[in-house]
């Protein structure tokens, strides 16, 4: 059964693994073990974009394609769901109204993207997808009636996943089981479904092709696999589980907006994320997307208690001051590319 779950890709790594079952265990209690809104948007977050970058790693890692729409994608799932929601009111149907179109649409998109840029070399298609996903950005900011333009729409989710909603009079551990805390544990079990999903496609005979593609496309053309259906259809089916990442980051916001959904600050990230992880491999998604959400949200604070803890020492306070948190990021980047240039996964199973 293990090996079926897992589809017979193991981390091949102790150090992996534990690190793997810490953060599933985290995640899978984090209402109750980090009590407070700001850590339970945290572990939202990081289940989200772990989907999100492993959707990504299929692309890039797997594929060898180096995309940056797939922030647009992620976007219409947002807005797929944020805009059904802000019409059709609050309900189920609301809810599968937008998640359906948004697939269709995402769909239509990233199958034309596909048949009509994969046919060029990889830096063409690189800047291709970056002109649609900036065209789609500034569509999204100029329809104002539409979408709500810079300031995005708020709508309400159903009763069931409303802060207000409770299942039952009493605590578990201390802990009301709120809408917000069914909410988080729709977003982790879908995650975790995604991500068995995900790590299902790149271990079947599809994603071997995908494989050989990267490693040699001549060589795949010349034994009679299609490239360019393989990549487009690869390109199909991550910008699909980028859009129902999208639709989940809005189901738990309960908001869509452009700096939420389409900024290429989002696509900086995932490329961040996957780097440091691994390429590749899919377990890297977790480890990578977990250092840098904690990163972004407790760097500052951290960086904070040092510089006041070294006041009277010349020089390092300044250095450590909050407002740098952005250059210890980079320089926490620089060092894991230097010290793990096959990304943290690459370099745990490189020491097995």
């Amino acid at each position: 059964m293990l090996r079926a779950l897992f589809s017979g890709d193991y981390p091949r790594s102790r150090v992996l693994m534990v690190l793997l079952v810490l953060v599933f265990v985290a995640l899978l209690l984090a209402p109750f073990l980090f009590p407070g809104t700001r850590p339970l948007n945290v572990a939202a977050k990081i289940c989200i974009f772990i989907v999100l970058v492993a959707s990504y790693d299929l692309l890039l890692g797997y594929a060898g394609i180096v995309s940056f729409a797939h922030t647009m994608f992620y976007g219409i799932g947002g807005y797929g769901i944020g805009l059904a929601l802000y019409g059709l009111g609050p309900s189920w149907g609301a809810i599968g109204v937008g998640f359906v179109l948004a697939l269709a649409l995402t769909a239509v998109l990233s199958a034309l993207i596909g048949l009509f840029s994969l046919r060029v070399r990889a830096i063409f298609f690189a800047m291709i997808t970056l002109a649609v996903a900036s065209a789609f950005l500034i569509l999204a900011s100029q329809l104002s009636g539409f979408t709500g333009g810079e300031d995005g729409r708020s709508f309400r989710a159903p009763t069931v996943l409303q802060p207000g909603f409770r299942l039952f009079d009493g605590e578990i551990f201390g802990v009301a089981i709120s809408g917000r805390i069914i909410t988080y544990y729709l977003v982790f079990f879908a995650a975790l479904a995604l991500f068995l999903f995900l790590l299902r496609v790149v271990n079947s005979p599809f994603g071997r092709v995908l494989q050989a593609i990267r490693e040699n496309d001549f060589r795949a053309e010349a034994l009679g696999y299609r490239t360019v259906v393989y990549r487009t259809l690869a390109n199909v089916l991550a910008a699909l589980v980028a859009t129902m990442a999208g639709a989940l980051m809005a189901i738990w916001l309960r908001y869509t907006g452009p700096d939420t959904m389409l900024s290429f600050s989002i696509m900086i990230d995932i490329l961040l994320m996957v780097v440091i992880g691994g390429m590749g491999t899919l377990y890297g998604a977790v480890i990578g997307v977990v250092i840098l959400v904690l990163a972004q949200n407790y760097l500052q604070a951290l960086m904070g208690g040092v510089s006041k803890a070294l006041v009277g020492v010349p020089l390092l306070p300044d250095l450590l001051h909050p407002d740098r948190w952005v250059l210890w990021l980079g320089v926490l980047f620089v060092l894991s590319v230097y010290f793990f240039p096959t990304g943290i996964v690459g370099r745990l199973r490189q020491r097995r």
